[in-house]
């Protein structure tokens, strides 16, 4: 087994030997130059996703890394992308904590694509599904732990004293007799003793990091514009290439007129490129971003969309609706028979439009293809599976890939794409280049345009309920079909997630937590339209049909939608009674009366085993909603970092905002993409926030994710209060007051 390790920046090769090395033990290195202690940490990819792929037994990588310098330094290698999520501050202190570390010496760094750097649940270098604190808690505490221990050894073997005798203080260990020695100091005799087999973790009650709001590592580097991210990376000598791609989803270059282009100046080539899904595109080089954006202007190009689907989205709308009439692949089954005689019946058809991922920085990477090798800087969520597509693209094999993990400006998904599209496209680009007779890396630099127009969107959906209410006000039939596209058919994740030819992520959270009879099936429709996972999946319409229907079933019960909730959630939904009681009781909903013209509006969902409650305050004025307060109740276990959760919750409850305002969908027109830039495809903006508070139910219990789960709630609770003001019951997304 080969092994890789941080030192002072260097990535260094040594081999893993098996002694004192158990599963979920760690392996020591030598010391390498500059001296230090350098920890690599054992886990088994016992993920779902891992198990897929190969035997359990055979998972056993390195995933994370500790590095303390003699100048007391500490640096932590961080497995995952940073993207605005806060890890590059969370994990550190996680080894912080167990390590006794001085938090003001710590540093996170970015870790390239390796196997030692999988997720220890997915089995996979991965950014995604809220994991990265939930899966590495345990993990990089006992990195930690362990370190404290070699070093404690340390110290009680030159002083001379028992080890229960030694304390840590700061970065400093303490003797008996006052002894002191830094961590830095000893960290080269650390080395040299054995790694212990089991360490005891801390006590909750006597942490002093986690759990207390802690200011970011990187927050002043990008609140002073030094951070790197990205966009800003450029590797000696190399290009810039920008892409004109076909307007519809795999179609091809008939043929082009590079002549104007190429008159640019700072243009050096243009050349025919593959592109996603089998299509095939024109490509500009040039000396910078502008003369390769220029040049594409200039380009004639005709293109080839025969034998390609043209989708068009009203009529797919008017396929999607007829399809949800019929009863589709069984999910879940329950008795509908008492719907005929229901005292009341609701039924309801929701439409939910598709939604680009639109990260404030565009996709971008940089390759330097060789012989010998390729390496690649970009800012990807998905090292392990963009790794390997590189080197298949290339003709190579993945140890001879370096992907070096960039700082990102946001994601939310689409850095995750199991065909590794923009990446495998910069190689392809790289690979033509070469065979005009150049040599320079090159830097694909994608425009906001490209972005919204590139694909690999939350798909749309329809669904279609009928619900029967008895006069007492209980559920007593629910029939609902869902109509969409699989994000994960025909990737490496099918097996995992396709059930019975379902995709689970489209039903993930219905009936959830409820104690009612749903009777749940699915379409799954195939079109020409690339499609991935959004933040918080298939939460971001599940959540808003559950919430809304849930309530209106209260209103017909003619019970307060927090009781009625809660009378439906039964003993599966301790933890999201919890949250909504806490979110009620800190907004005041029930107590404080609100000003005329608004009206609270209340709802919870669970994703990512975190639940989150919120209630909201809402108003609507000349026709126009307006959010003016979020209350926010979260169930996510141990609060690692409670300013990073409250930025989570702010974050995902923005955006969770945007999916309701005009204009907050992608549309398509005989295969093309309508919309192009933030002047035609609308995000929430600073005058769109409201105050949002955020309270966190306290717990022991180990952390549950906290990326995604912020986002679904939040537009049925917006929705539920909407109704409360003008008695219209909102189906579909963006909101439309006028049509409801």
């Amino acid at each position: 087994m080969r092994i890789e390790w941080l030192n002072q920046g260097t990535m260094v090769s040594g081999s893993a030997t098996s002694e004192g090395v158990s599963r979920r033990g760690f392996m020591k290195a030598g010391a390498v130059a500059g001296g230090g202690l350098v920890l690599g940490f054992f886990m088994p990819g016992a993920g779902r996703w891992a198990n897929a792929q190969q035997a359990p037994a055979k998972v056993y990588e390195p995933n994370a890394f500790l590095h303390i310098a003699p100048d007391n330094s500490v640096t932590v290698q961080v497995n995952r992308l940073e993207f605005g999520q806060g890890v590059q501050t969370s994990l550190p202190m996680l080894i912080a904590e167990e390590l006794d570390a001085d938090w003001s010496q710590v540093h996170g760094a970015l870790a390239p694509a390796g196997d030692q750097y999988k997720d220890p649940a997915f089995g996979i270098q991965i950014t995604g599904g809220s994991g990265s604190i939930a899966h590495s808690y345990t993990q990089y505490r006992e990195i930690g732990a362990k370190a404290r221990a070699m070093l404690i050894a340390a110290a009680a073997e030159q002083w001379k004293v028992p080890a229960d005798q030694v304390k840590t203080v700061k970065g400093t260990l303490i003797g008996p007799a006052g002894q002191k020695a830094t961590y830095g100091s000893l960290a080269d005799a650390a080395m040299k003793q054995p790694v212990p087999a089991t360490v005891t973790l801390k006590d909750p009650k006597d942490f002093k990091l986690i759990g207390k709001p802690t200011k970011r590592l990187d927050a002043k580097a990008k609140s002073t514009g030094k951070q790197q991210f990205g966009m800003d990376f450029k590797a000696p000598e190399s290009k810039v290439a920008v892409v004109a791609r076909p307007p519809v989803f795999g179609a091809k270059v008939a043929k082009f007129d590079a002549s104007k282009a190429k008159a640019i100046k700072g243009v050096i080539d243009v050349l025919e490129v593959k592109t996603d899904r089998s299509g095939s595109g024109v490509v500009v080089i040039a000396d910078g971003y502008w003369p390769a954006k220029s040049g594409r202007e200039a380009l004639a190009i005709e293109w080839d969309t025969s034998g390609v689907d043209k989708v068009s989205s009203d009529k797919q709308l008017a396929e999607y609706k007829a399809l949800a009439q019929k009863a589709g692949t069984p999910v879940r089954t329950a008795d509908t028979s008492r719907l005929a005689g229901a005292a009341k019946k609701i039924s309801a058809v929701y439409e939910f439009p598709y939604l680009a991922h639109a990260p404030m920085e565009p996709l971008n990477c940089v390759v330097d293809l060789r012989k010998d090798g390729c390496t690649v800087w970009a800012g990807s969520q998905f090292q392990t599976v963009d790794q390997g597509a590189i080197a298949a693209t290339a003709g190579l094999k993945p140890e001879q890939v370096v992907l070096n993990t960039m700082m990102a400006g946001g994601g939310f998904g689409r850095r995750a794409v199991p065909t590794s599209d923009y990446l495998v496209e910069a190689v392809n680009i790289a690979k033509v280049w070469q065979a005009a007779g150049h040599k320079q890396p090159i830097k694909v630099i994608w425009s906001r345009e490209d972005d919204i127009k590139g694909g690999y969107y939350r798909p749309s959906h329809v669904h279609r309920a009928d619900i029967g209410v008895d006069a007492k006000g209980e559920i007593v039939a629910w029939d609902h079909v869902i109509v969409g596209q699989s994000i994960t058919s025909g990737t490496p994740f099918e097996p995992m997630m396709v059930k019975n030819g379902v995709d689970s992520t489209m039903v993930e959270g219905m009936g959830e937590p409820y104690e009612v009879p749903l009777n749940l099936s699915a379409h799954t429709v195939k079109t020409n339209v690339p499609v991935l996972w959004w933040r918080s999946v298939g939460s971001t319409h599940t959540a808003f049909v559950m919430e809304t229907l849930i309530d209106e079933a209260a209103h017909a019960a003619k019970m307060d939608p927090v009781a009625y909730r809660k009378k439906l959630m039964g003993e599966k939904g301790k933890r999201h009674a919890a949250a909504l009681d806490l979110a009620v009781a800190k907004s005041g909903y029930g107590k404080k009366a609100l000003p005329k013209g608004q009206a609270y509006g209340v709802a919870v969902h669970e994703s990512f085993n975190t639940v989150i409650a919120y209630v909201v305050v809402a108003s609507v004025k000349n026709g126009t909603p307006k959010l003016h307060k979020v209350t926010a109740g979260v169930h996510c276990n141990t609060a690692v970092n409670p300013l990073t959760i409250e930025a989570q919750i702010q974050g995902a409850a923005l955006m969770g905002l945007g999916m309701t305002l005009p204009g907050a969908a992608i549309t398509l027109k005989d295969g093309v993409v309508e919309q192009q830039n933030f002047s035609d495809y609308t995000v929430a903006r600073m005058t769109d926030m409201p105050v949002i508070d955020v309270h966190i139910v306290p717990s022991n219990d180990p952390p549950t994710g906290m990326g995604e789960p912020g986002l679904p709630p939040l537009a049925p609770a917006f929705a539920n209060a909407l109704f409360k003001l003008t008695g219209k019951r909102l189906r579909k997304l963006p909101f439309d007051l006028a049509s409801a």
